[in-house]
């Protein structure tokens, strides 16, 4: 085990001297789920003029506690004029503050009488009013660069009229399965042959990190086929992501392939699930050097491998802090568990109630049991050389994008 790379070591290796993908321009309703190049400034206040926060009447405040004429009606969107002394205004929601007014009652208070609103005593100044740039100003920090575009932020950038955004090309990934005996769904299965899981699932996943597929296939069980396929692999993408063929078996290829043709960075970590995982370099077109992640063919250590590896390496090509490192919640485990000299990392379930968070992990922790990445709402970081017993507080990735 003296040979076996940490988690921490693989990072850094996987990390050192990324270059974020190029940026482009795009309109903001083709922007979802992307990855801002450049800091945004606000263009307008937010609002843009003082409004009433809910319908009732607009009044100066020392008005308070008389009856006042009903002097004009405001609706949201429609043009206020001054407010004559001594009356007040029906207003409505995200209606304009009248001049002369510098407070609104809700009308549920409100007693009318014909043209008079009896206005109730001790309304104080500013109230139920939403001031002129109270979520922004002009010239404000709107939204920083390396801001994934999610629902909040794009409603951010329509309040400010903007239309098209700079932003990270996606970094384009080829995806490569290893095996004969791996046979793609709706084809009928041989003797020995099983179907791809790791496919659909990775693909899903690195669509949600951010990344466009621009190749799926199969490496062939060879030498000479494995290598031409990562030369080709690395021609047409920013990173080039295997699955199984980086064990220590006979038909296992591509680390060696991947020795032959660029460069082995890491080997084989200490953590279980996902042991045999290889990361490196391959020339790319003009020069550049393409990063490569060949992960484990056991779909538990795949999986797992995409969320620590694959999830923070997308994050760094886009710029895009936020996907660097998973959130952590401290729990407490209903599980009892023993580790040896590699780090263990548990599919758990996670429950939020009155006593805290409970981390519930699946009864079958082997890393061919996909069903228990299925329901996980986090992975549960076990030290090497540890031993848990319920109650024991534990670390807890949570499997979230951002």
């Amino acid at each position: 085990m003296a040979d076996l790379q940490t988690v921490e070591a693989a990072l850094a290796a996987l990390l050192r001297d990324v270059i974020p993908t190029p940026s482009e321009f795009l309109p903001c309703n083709q922007a979802a789920g992307r990855v801002l190049a450049e800091a945004i400034e606000a263009r307008l206040d937010v609002p843009a003029f003082d409004n009433s926060a809910m319908d009732g009447y607009a009044l100066h405040h020392r008005d308070a506690g008389k009856r006042l004429p009903i002097g004009q009606r405001i609706a949201a969107g429609s043009p206020a004029v001054p407010l004559a002394p001594g009356t007040c205004a029906r207003i409505f929601t995200g209606g304009e503050i009248p001049p002369g007014a510098d407070c609104v009652v809700m009308q549920e208070g409100v007693e009318v009488m014909s043209d008079l609103a009896a206005i109730p005593p001790d309304i104080p100044a500013g109230d139920n009013i939403r001031r002129r740039g109270r979520d922004v100003a002009a010239g404000d920090p709107l939204l920083p660069a390396g801001e994934r575009l999610e629902a909040a932020a794009l409603g951010h950038l329509a309040g400010q009229g903007i239309t098209e955004v700079m932003v990270r090309r996606r970094p384009r990934v080829a995806l490569l399965s290893t095996g004969d005996e791996i046979v793609d769904p709706g084809r009928p299965l041989a003797a020995g042959q099983i179907y791809n899981s790791n496919r659909p699932m990775l693909k899903r996943l690195l669509e949600r990190f951010g990344a466009e597929l621009t190749l799926v296939t199969s490496i062939p069980d060879d030498p000479a086929g494995t290598r031409e396929t990562l030369s080709a692999a690395a021609l047409e993408a920013d990173l080039v992501i295997s699955t199984g063929g980086v064990s220590v078996g006979e038909e296992d290829h591509v680390k060696d392939a991947l020795a032959s043709l660029g460069q082995l960075d890491l080997w084989r970590l200490a953590i279980r699930p996902g042991k045999p995982l290889a990361l490196g370099r391959l020339p790319g077109r003009e020069g550049r050097e393409v990063r490569f992640v060949g992960l484990p063919g056991n779909p538990v250590s795949c999986f797992v491998g995409a969320w620590l590896f694959l999830r923070p390496l997308l994050g760094a090509l886009q710029g895009c802090p936020a996907l660097a490192q998973l959130p952590c919640l401290r729990a407490r485990a209903d599980f009892s568990t023993q580790t040896g000299p590699r780090r263990h990392y548990m599919r758990v379930v996670l429950d939020f109630g009155k006593e805290g968070v409970i981390a519930r992990a699946f009864r079958d922790q082997n890393s061919g049991v996909l069903s228990s990445c299925v329901s996980a709402d986090a992975l549960a970081v076990i030290p090497a050389e540890s031993r848990i017993e319920p109650g024991d507080t534990v670390d807890c990735l949570w499997l979230r994008v951002e």
